[in-house]
């Protein structure tokens, strides 16, 4: 197994987080179990203001000290509420009920004062994602690298996820915004993890709640202040980063098929289209859509450069539940894709995104048919076999340059695949249909040439309504269960 040390490496060496401020502290050995987790930090924190505004970090630290602290979050249908449940050693608790993927609802509260007098300020409920970029090993014997993915998924149609903090880390909480404005000067600040959580996890009560010293000082000319952000969930990042795929692609198979799946078999499932609009002349409509995997394994593509020319042989490459190859099948062709807003290598095949009539029959294709495979979204990483941190996860890293001879794309299990609605190929020509109501399908593995466990269910539907008149279009939307998607992808209305 390889060890991916560049991100902890990196963020010891370059950020002046409190985390790094924190004494080592030893394993306890025999020592009864403590907090599963536990505010902590320095005694003083200092940050910088700009017209009113703070920059930097607010010390507010998580920490696991005897265990991982693990929380898995699910919704086993669109009509299901998000459950939420601790991994404590003796067996899966319940926790409170949330309402998004990306946080647990009001796990930490915070609190500034005036010293002089102890007059409230100003006072916050944070939402709290475990699976910050910034989380450190706090002593020796702690595991050398952190299992849980570097984010939280904030895609609406997420199925399930994980947070965590390893064993022995800590990890810092992004609790910032605009909208937090002091003056320069020393305040009292006093956070405290919320009262639901602490009695659901059986939180001490001097490891739920941390006051110290909170010094604002203001920001001098030319002074450049880093805020963090975090890299490719939910957007097909198109950056610079050096990312190693864990296989490489060998040279091309001599022959069409040789081999076979064993353990670990990619299952493509779609997400319902999200993010439906009208192009600006009313003359299309555009959707974003995910394909994404919910079996125990990779789906793994390699591809192979016919000479000079612009076209790859695609073979779905088997791979064990031990990274091992196991056979690999010939399963179509990859090409270069010139279109605006895409100038990558696609595969061919992959998904097909069609429009229905009120009675589920085709009237419009999407002239759109090739993908390049990127990790972009966490969907469900409760599945068995989910990869919690997938490294192909932007377009320079997964999808080659003109140059390429041979590339390699992979949908690693438990992450899907977004295309948002801007890019080109994400539309229906819709100005010579009448109003009504249609479907818009969005189909993986249309022609079955990719293995897979399961075919029966690669298909998602999201009924939409058109409307309006020729020169005043409008297209509104329903909503699939319980899920809640205004907002998210650039839609225009929905019901």
């Amino acid at each position: 197994m390889k060890l991916r040390l560049g991100v902890t490496a990196a963020v010891l060496a370059t950020t002046a987080l409190t985390a790094t401020t924190l004494p080592v502290t030893p394993a306890r050995a025999g020592a009864p179990p403590s907090s599963p987790v536990a505010l902590t930090g320095p005694a003083t924190v200092t940050v910088t203001t700009y017209d009113g505004t703070l920059y930097g970090d607010l010390g507010i630290n998580l920490i696991a000290r005897d265990s991982a602290f693990e929380v898995r979050t699910h919704r086993p249908t669109w009509t299901s509420p998000i459950t939420a449940e601790w991994l404590s050693p003796s067996g899966p608790k319940a926790l409170p009920p949330q309402t998004r993927w990306d946080a647990l609802d009001d796990f930490i509260v915070f609190a500034i004062k005036r010293p002089s007098d102890g007059k409230l300020l100003r006072t916050r409920h944070l939402d709290v994602c475990l699976n910050q970029w910034n989380t450190q090993r706090t002593r020796p014997d702690a595991p050398l690298r952190s299992r849980y993915p570097t984010g939280c998924p904030y895609n609406p149609f997420t199925i399930g996820s994980v947070q965590g903090i390893e064993e022995g880390w800590v990890t810092n909480v992004e609790a910032g915004d605009e909208s937090l404005r002091l003056a320069p000067g020393t305040y009292d600040m006093v956070a405290r993890i919320g009262r639901p959580y602490i009695d659901a996890l059986g939180i001490d009560a001097a490891d739920a709640v941390r006051r110290y010293k909170l010094v604002v000082r203001k920001e001098t000319d030319g002074e450049v202040v880093k805020r963090s952000t975090l890299p490719g969930q939910g957007a097909r990042a198109q950056g610079d980063g050096d990312v190693v795929t864990p296989l490489e692609p060998g040279s091309k198979p001599r022959k069409a098929r040789a081999g076979a799946p064993t353990d670990a078999v990619p299952d493509l499932r779609a997400l319902p289209a999200f993010g439906m609009r009208l192009s600006g002349d009313g003359r299309y409509l555009r959707f974003s859509a995910n394909v994404w995997n919910a079996g125990n394994g990779p789906m793994v593509v390699d591809g192979f450069r016919r000479g000079t020319t612009d076209v790859m042989d695609a073979y779905q490459v088997f791979v064990d539940s031990d990274g091992n190859q196991t056979g690999y099948q010939q399963v179509g062709t990859m090409i270069w894709h010139t279109a605006p807003s895409h100038n990558h290598w696609h595969f061919k095949d992959f998904a097909r995104y069609t429009l229905l009539r009120a009675d589920k029959t085709e009237v419009v294709v999407s002239r759109k048919e090739s993908f390049c495979l990127a990790n972009t979204d966490a969907v469900d990483y409760t599945v068995e076999g989910a990869d919690w941190k997938p490294e192909n996860t932007d377009l320079h890293t997964s999808c080659g340059d003109r140059g390429s001879i041979s590339l390699r794309e992979v949908l690693s299990a438990g992450s899907g695949d977004t295309y948002d609605q801007f890019r080109a190929g994400q539309a229906f020509r819709v100005d010579n249909l009448p109003n009504g109501d249609y479907y818009i399908a969005v189909e993986a593995n249309p022609n079955r040439n990719l293995v897979e466990s399961n075919t029966s269910n690669n298909r998602a539907l999201r009924k939409v309504r058109l409307s309006g008149t020729p020169t005043n279009r409008r297209v509104t939307f329903y909503k699939v269960g319980l899920v809640d998607d205004h907002g998210y992808g650039g839609e225009e209305e929905g019901h």
